[in-house]
């Protein structure tokens, strides 16, 4: 069964911008830390970007003053705005709690960053 449901990605020249989306099913609840994590081919899954109940966010360093990680509590999502995008962006997002739950995962969104 899905718990989060991830949308918003896409093909993007270097630069460009994109914002993702992340639904989370009833069964979660807005107090979790909630995080997008990413999977680039052939790479491990990595977190991203983390936000808590009350909104205090944390960045990888290869994201960070470029990424910024929003929630709404009351309708239980998680956004992802990523701008100034490089090559090096293009992977699978997903979004889960903080430690992540397997049972959580969603199929992604594929972001692609490319000329």
């Amino acid at each position: 069964q899905v718990q989060f449901v991830e949308s918003g990605g896409g093909l993007v020249q270097p630069g460009g911008s994109l914002r993702l989306s992340c639904a989370a099913s009833r069964s979660i609840s807005s107090i979790y830390t909630k995080a997008w994590y990413r999977q680039a081919p052939g790479k491990q899954r990595e977190l991203v970007a983390r936000i808590t109940s009350g909104g205090s966010t944390n960045y990888a360093d290869s994201v960070k003053g470029r990424f910024t990680i929003s929630r709404d509590n009351a309708k239980n999502t998680v956004h992802l705005q990523m701008n100034s995008l490089k090559p090096e962006d293009t992977a699978v997002y997903y979004c889960n709690v903080v430690p992540s739950n397997g049972l959580y995962w969603g199929q992604g969104t594929q972001v692609t960053v490319s000329s």
